[in-house]
Order: C-alpha cells, then structure tokens, then sequence
C-alpha cells in the first residue's frame, strides 16, 4: 500500500465558539483548530485519511465532527460520543452513512461521565453492536486492568486510545500484563498516540521503546497511528472555562519521524499507518 493511504487516527477539530459552542462546565477553551490547518501539516508526511475524536468539550454534540466528514468527503472516518438513552436510532443511522464508525467511552479527561466503565461501556457496546461499529476506551492503565475480563468479553471491536495511559506502570507489571493479555485478542485494537500523555514530558514525541516492543509484539496487526492533534494542554495547565488553552507546540512531522523510527521497520510502520487503519475504519 502506498503512503498516499497513511492514515492519521486520532485527531480533533475545534470550530469557532459562536457556532461551535463549547459545553459551560468546561476545564479551559479550547482555541480553533481546523481541518484545513490538520490536512496542512499532515501534507508533507502524506496523510490524507484522518479519523476525527469527538472532544470532551463538545460533550454530545457531534455537529463539528460530521461537518468535518462531509468535508473529507470519504477521507474521514469518525469516533462519536452520544447520550444512549437519549440518541435515536435515525440519528445513529444517518451519522453512519456520513462515516461515523465509533462511539467513545471517556474516563480520562475532567470533563469525564464519573459512572464506572462497566455500566458505561454496556450501554455503548450495545448501541455500537447494532450498527456494526467500535467502542473507544480512553481511560488509565489502572482502571484497562480492572476491566480486561470485561473489555475480553465484549461483542464489538475495543479500541483503547494514547498507549493504554500507563502512565507510571513498566511493561513487566501485573497490571500491564493484564492488559497486554487483552491486546493480544483479536477484537482489540490500540492507538500508538500521544506519547507525551504517558510519560514525564508533556512534549515528548518519542514512543517509550519497551511499552512499544510491548505492544507491537502482541497486535501487530491492531495498532493504528495518530498524532492527537491539536494536542490539547495538560489537564494541570487548563486553567477554567474563560481562559484560552495553549495547545502543545510540536511538529507533526517530528511525531510522525519519531515513530516511525522507533518501531524500526518502514514495513511495519506503513503497515500501522496504512493497512492497519484501513481494515479498523472501513476505509476503501
């Protein structure tokens, strides 16, 4: 497959205020972040494929991200976040035809449902079962190990987003271990994102080498690239609802370098950025 199908899986969009309002309750505003700007800086290394993350800040309001599908005409894909008890199945079924292919469960970000996974991910999944789609986990490698039986078990593909958040967890721990059992089965994909929310530097671009050789021992086949552009603060720098958060200022080329350094083989890495993604979001 050529670098022309390189796909960036993990990225957000932040429209302007005024019609893009960002929910009351949230940590700090976020400042606009466009597709074009993303497919700017994403040029260069060849990427044309983005799946956009509905935002915590959005809450359940989706309307930026499938504006943004229609914008990629076929080049997007998209990870939503709904209320389940409240979402109709007209509702799901039309942002499936504009590529909606996800539904997010958050229990890493402030704004997060403070209702424990299990219930959560039972209402997701079984919305997501339905229309033949996946559930995104974003939650601390702490809380991944206490629901590996659970996430084991589930009927729809798990996604689990930025590494697994191991933050201060060795590969060779027992909870690690746990969860890498669970990255082993084949309906469980990780995103290879973010690697500077999982360790000491809030800039880091580099992929922790072990937790990688970790990984990519187990799922090879289940990993998929993202940049987590914009690359929103640090939940320490977001400093209330009125005050305009600093985006990290890296590179995307330089997040793109480093990976695929780090895992070594150009093979493997097209097949993460490419193949992999392809298969995950129904890419033609």
């Amino acid at each position: 497959m050529t670098a022309a199908m390189r796909c960036d899986s993990h990225v957000h969009i932040v429209g302007p205020q005024d019609r893009y309002p960002q929910l009351a309750e949230r940590t700090y505003l976020a400042d606009i972040a466009t597709l074009k700007q993303l497919e700017n800086v994403a040029a260069p290394r060849a990427i044309r494929r983005f799946v956009i993350v509905q935002p915590s800040f959005y809450g359940v309001d989706n309307s930026l991200l499938l504006d943004g599908l229609d914008t990629l005409a076929g080049r997007g894909r998209a990870v939503a976040v709904v209320n389940p008890e409240t979402t109709s199945a007209r509702t799901l079924s039309s942002m499936a035809e504009q590529g909606v292919c996800g539904l997010r469960v958050n229990l890493y970000s402030p704004l997060r449902d403070k209702a424990p996974l299990a219930a959560r991910f039972e209402a997701v999944s079984r919305l997501a079962h339905e229309l033949n789609w996946h559930v995104e986990v974003v939650a601390a490698l702490k809380v991944l190990s206490e629901n590996a039986t659970l996430l084991g078990r589930s009927r729809v593909p798990v996604v689990i987003d930025h590494y697994g958040l191991y933050t201060g967890f060795r590969p060779e721990q027992p909870e690690s271990i746990a969860v890498l059992r669970l990255l082993a089965m084949p309906h469980v994909w990780i995103k290879l994102s973010a690697p500077y929310r999982v360790g000491a530097n809030p800039l880091a671009t580099k992929p922790d080498p072990a937790w990688l050789a970790a990984i990519i021992a187990v799922a090879p086949e289940r990993c998929v690239w993202g940049s987590d552009w914009p690359h929103t603060p640090p939940h320490e720098e977001q400093m209330g609802s009125a005050v305009l958060g600093a985006y990290r200022s890296l590179r995307y080329e330089k997040l793109v370098d480093d990976f695929m350094t780090a895992v070594g083989s150009a093979e493997l890495a097209e097949r993460i950025l490419s193949d992999n993604p392809a298969r995950l979001y129904g890419f033609e």
